[in-house]
């Protein structure tokens, strides 16, 4: 942010300078005043995710687009380079709320022109992954599917195709979707997406392998790196051991230090051994770094297992006020609150609001249909929350909570 405000003070003294030249501001120096003040503005990185240049080399890009589009508010090219530092600095500082909505607004302003088809491609590519992540996947399906026909041979859009399909409960499309973006580019992001489909058929070792290949095949101490390596993590705790989940979570911190998903994840492994002050320091570290919703979830189930009620509420506040400005920035939060509804705040009925209404949005989708499945339970409606589960694992996922539901169920039959 220090580096804004001087840029800022600097164009404020230079129009000074120009204007007692003309001894009065004229309306171009009126123009380009507002529109520094009404531009954007980059939100400051906590110190801990600033990763040395890596934080001026972002603030120098913001302050070379700004300039330029105040310049020209036509120039596609710059707004597109916009668009994608927002994006980017949303996944590093988890303002979601700020930045993906300035994304947005920068990619809809782009006009391109009919032989400008590239920076078109890249443009709705770009879209589809900010849609993806306010959770409108039946936009983000429409958006990359237009890429595509304007470009076939790229393998980052089939990406979006394979996350905008899965989220929609269309699992044989998206690992056709998978296997055209392997063949074009086997990488890090292709990789991680056959092993997320594989986890979703149940294949959980080819999944663990899928990922190894996504972490190796990423730069140590990027950003991209650290997330395969920390879902290599979360496979292993889910289905493996806490140990080597705790192995892989400390290498991330190793290569890309304070990376507060990493410290999060350690969190929880405390949590479940039942390690309460450690699992407490961890989770409150990451979530000064960024205000991720997740890392306020294991605080609350901390506090709720201890009995510690006071700071329970004061962190369900916390939570709902977050869920609140997520929504109102655009992002779909139906199935989150469904899950603190029902997991947290012991509230089936208010659950089954928010649950239903993402059912009706995406009734295929295993992952809803067993949110679904579980708060069925918890009403005691044994027969609907049978049908649900049907669809859950229907493409015989091993997921935990899966196995834990049909369990209770088979009981209480």
């Amino acid at each position: 942010m220090k580096n804004y405000n001087i840029l800022f003070l600097m164009a404020l003294g230079l129009l000074g300078l120009f204007s007692s030249c003309q001894q009065a501001p004229d309306k171009e120096s009126e123009k380009i005043l507002a529109a520094y003040q009404d531009f954007p503005k980059l939100l400051d990185r906590h110190e801990s995710i600033q990763q040395g240049k890596e934080w001026e080399h972002v603030q120098n890009l913001f302050g070379e687009y700004r300039q330029k589009l105040i310049k020209d508010p036509q120039d596609n090219a710059t707004r597109l380079s916009l668009a994608e530092l927002f994006i980017n600095e949303a996944r590093v500082t988890g303002e979601h709320g700020y930045y993906y909505p300035a994304a947005l607004e920068a990619l809809n302003g782009i006009r391109a022109k009919p032989e400008e088809k590239d920076l078109h491609f890249r443009a709705l590519s770009a879209k589809a992954g900010v849609q993806l992540s306010l959770h409108d996947f039946s936009s983000a399906l429409e958006t990359a599917t237009e890429a595509v026909s304007i470009n076939p041979y790229n393998a980052q859009i089939y990406g979006a195709l394979v996350d905008a399909n899965v989220e929609l409960g269309h699992y044989d499309e998206a690992v056709a979707m998978a296997d055209k973006m392997v063949a074009i580019r086997p990488d890090l992001r292709s990789y991680a997406r056959v092993s997320y489909l594989r986890e979703i058929f149940g294949d959980v070792e080819g999944s663990i392998e899928a990922m190894k290949l996504a972490v190796s095949a990423g730069y140590p101490g990027y950003e991209q790196t650290a997330w395969a390596r920390l879902t290599l993590g979360r496979l292993y705790e889910h289905y493996r051991s806490l140990e080597e989940a705790e192995q892989q979570f400390q290498m991330v911190l190793a290569e890309r230090p304070d990376y507060p998903f990493a410290i999060a994840a350690l969190g929880d492994i405390a949590l479940q051994r039942k390690d309460y002050a450690k699992a407490e320091r961890l989770l409150k570290k990451a979530a000064t770094i960024i205000p991720e919703f997740s890392f306020y979830e294991s605080l609350a189930r901390l506090y709720k297992t201890q009995g510690r009620n006071q700071e329970f509420q004061a962190t369900m506040d916390e939570l709902l006020q977050m869920f609140r400005e997520d929504t109102e920035s655009g992002h779909d939060m139906n199935l989150e609150y469904a899950k603190l509804y029902s997991n947290l705040l012991d509230d089936p009925e208010k659950a089954l609001e928010y649950a239903q209404k993402e059912y009706n949005r995406r009734p295929d989708n295993i992952d809803v249909n067993r949110v679904m499945a579980s708060i069925y339970f918890k009403r005691g409606e044994t027969e609907l929350a049978t049908r649900r589960l049907e669809v859950a694992t229907r493409t015989h996922a091993r997921y935990p909570e899966l196995a834990d539901l049909q369990m209770q169920l088979a009981v209480n039959r």
